[in-house]
């Protein structure tokens, strides 16, 4: 199945930087997307909509099923499906548009920031940087070797401390896994619950645009 999305060309003719943006869980290629106008020019971006749809609208990368307990669990099959169709995406894009194959960032929130990650960590040849919004680290979505390099990744990470959607200790555990594996990373943290702060976008922007 193809992924859908839409896009904003950049400023330059050639060699752009790729920015790729994972929505959550429920939501479509437009939420994140209203991000596009106040990100650098130079950037080719790229929203796309997660493979599987919902009732009686939005989409996601993988199921999230509860118990009678009300406990949530991921359908990890579908996540593992959904990581390898954005991987193979970047080689699409990268192949399509002028774009840097060198410099292609992630940008994810919540359940896309979940796949970011793990694209990230599987695939470490095909991103840079991963802007990664109020998620956590999925380590049984993650396909890696001993041999995998990881010295070029940067990684910008945050999250409200009053998330009621995803807790705020799970994001907490990332710097630790991340600095595990001698990766690069940020770690900011907002009073606000399961969104995106205008002062976190401030800063992620800020990140960003020092490492396009």
């Amino acid at each position: 199945m193809k992924l859908h999305y839409i896009t904003r060309p950049s400023s330059l003719k050639e060699n752009a930087p790729l920015l790729i943006m994972c929505h959550g869980y429920g939501s479509d290629e437009n939420d994140l997307y209203s991000f596009a106008q106040e990100l650098p020019e130079e950037l080719f971006i790229i929203s796309l909509r997660a493979p599987y749809s919902m009732q009686p609208f939005g989409n996601a990368w993988y199921a999230i099923n509860f118990d009678a307990q009300q406990n949530k669990w991921n359908d990890v099959e579908q996540a593992i499906e959904s990581r390898d169709k954005i991987s193979n995406f970047i080689d699409e894009a990268c192949a399509t548009y002028p774009v840097n194959k060198e410099n292609v960032t992630l940008l994810g929130f919540s359940q896309g920031t979940i796949l970011s990650y793990a694209v990230a960590l599987t695939y470490p040849e095909k991103v840079k940087n991963i802007v990664a919004l109020s998620g956590y680290v999925s380590e049984d979505m993650i396909t890696n070797s001993k041999n995998s390099d990881y010295s070029h990744l940067d990684f910008y990470c945050s999250h409200g401390s009053v998330d009621q959607v995803i807790p705020v200790d799970w994001a907490r555990k990332t710097p630790k896994f991340l600095d595990h594996l001698g990766i690069k990373h940020t770690y900011s943290e907002f009073p606000v619950g399961h969104g995106v702060a205008p002062q976190n976008f401030y800063e992620f922007r800020n990140w960003l645009e020092q490492r396009i």
